[in-house]
């Protein structure tokens, strides 16, 4: 064996390094400032004993076939049907992951005549459903609801006739801000479209009992929504509401649902508990927001950060090297804070990326921003 067909790989993943970009996994070492576990749920002992409850009265670890075929079980329908309930959505579906239900999403619901507009910052996710539809697609302004509502007149001046498709976010993974839903619903309205909200970061943090930013919103026939399990719930999976109409045409028509091996039913039930958790135990969200607010202010005055109005929080670096070299600074320190670079973020806006969440207090938090502005001092720009 020469190697030669591994060749073309070697120089990829050299070109990587060279320009800072390779990647590899590291394990869990330091504070949390780099998990999407916003409310501490992930760890908490009443969903551990939730797991146990299931466990205890039945429930299998795997569903051992797809949704359609053996696969179905009553806890994926518990959850579904209580769901709905708690975001005030008609229906909802449960998929394995985000990126699942993303891909489901865009690759089933908008058709070959359809035109897709999405935030120039969307998940990548997204984006794969995208490429894997039919629909036209363009890319709007970031947060800027006056650019899909170009986007979709130059279409229609073109001679397009199906329905737009408005793609956002309602927390920016890497930003931080907030999607202008209220603007976007408007927008989807009065072109007869429809708003794909990924409230991936602000189920479990947002909204009344954690419902998300387009909780008010919930319940019209333009709006679907995603919300997924793994970051605020502290658990894994997603969940897709929208209206009933739309919802079976995903079981009937999405491969990511149709062909795919169904959820854990045991992940189901621990989904159902952790909905619970974010309408009985409200004070989590104060906690972080209060947790939000301090590290704001002590951002703006040590590093003169600005607020980016959630728990994710940037501080922007620019050099790939840097950020990376910063961050091995930062972890060193016993802080786990990530840089994150392109293609996940625009080239030049490498950026340290800092997730609050409540497996930190105050006084961590201050440690952090103190070994930020040390590295920062050290490694020349």
């Amino acid at each position: 064996m020469n190697g030669a067909r591994l060749a073309r790989f070697e120089t990829t993943l050299a070109g990587l390094r060279g320009r800072a970009r390779g990647r590899s996994l590291q394990g869990r070492e330091g504070y949390d400032f780099a998990s999407n576990d916003y409310i501490g749920l992930a760890g908490s002992p009443r969903l551990a004993g939730a797991v146990q409850a299931a466990l205890a009265r039945g429930v299998p670890v795997g569903a051992a076939g797809s949704r359609l075929l053996r696969g179905n079980h009553p806890e994926h329908e518990a959850l579904e049907a209580e769901a709905a309930a708690f975001f005030g959505a008609p229906a909802c579906l449960f998929f394995g992951s985000g990126f699942d239900a993303n891909l489901a999403l865009f690759s089933t619901l908008p058709r070959r005549e359809d035109l897709v507009v999405h935030d120039a910052l969307i998940h990548a996710s997204v984006h794969s459903g995208m490429a894997a539809g039919k629909a036209k697609v363009v890319s709007a302004a970031h947060n800027d609801a006056q650019s899909f509502e170009d986007a979709i007149r130059a279409w229609r001046a073109e001679g397009g006739r199906g329905t737009p498709w408005l793609a956002v976010e309602s927390i920016y993974s890497m930003d931080g801000d907030a999607a202008p839903l209220a603007d976007l619903v408007a927008v989807a309205e009065r072109h007869d479209g429809f708003l794909v909200v990924d409230e991936a970061h602000a189920t479990g943090v947002f909204g009344a009992q954690g419902r998300g930013l387009g909780a008010a919103f919930e319940g019209r026939e333009c709006l679907v929504s995603l919300h997924t399990c793994g970051k605020g719930l502290g658990v894994s999976g997603a969940l897709v509401s929208a209206h009933s109409s739309l919802i079976s045409f995903l079981i009937n028509r999405a491969r990511p649902f149709i062909y795919a091996t169904a959820p854990s039913p045991l992940m189901a039930a621990t989904v159902r508990e952790a909905l619970r958790m974010c309408a009985e135990e409200p004070e989590r969200r104060d906690r972080l927001s209060a947790l939000v607010r301090h590290a704001e202010s002590r951002l703006a005055s040590r590093l003169g950060v600005p607020a980016s109005g959630s728990q994710i929080i940037p501080v922007m670096i620019g050099s790939n090297a840097r950020a990376m070299e910063v961050a091995r600074r930062v972890q060193a320190a016993g802080f786990d804070c990530r840089a994150i670079r392109p293609p996940t973020v625009p080239e030049g806006t490498a950026r340290l990326r800092i997730s609050l969440t409540l497996n930190v207090d105050v006084a961590t938090v201050d440690g952090l921003v103190d070994a930020i502005a040390f590295a920062l001092q050290d490694v020349a720009a």
